[in-house]
């Protein structure tokens, strides 16, 4: 399960960061913010993961 789950965070970090690329590169307003909205959604739970491994220790 925690694999899968960080493959996910990890799927969310980079789609979100292409789209916040191409968001700024076309001059998208928009894509860039859900973009970076999405990033941020993939970090959160990078960190929950890596959080939930700590306490396994």
């Amino acid at each position: 399960m925690a694999k899968d789950e960080k493959a996910k965070a990890k799927k969310e970090q980079v789609k979100g960061k292409t789209k916040e690329t191409v968001g700024r590169a076309v001059g998208n307003e928009t894509m860039k913010a859900k973009g970076q909205a999405e990033k941020a959604k993939g970090d959160v739970r990078q960190a929950k993961e890596k959080a939930k491994d700590a306490f396994k220790r």
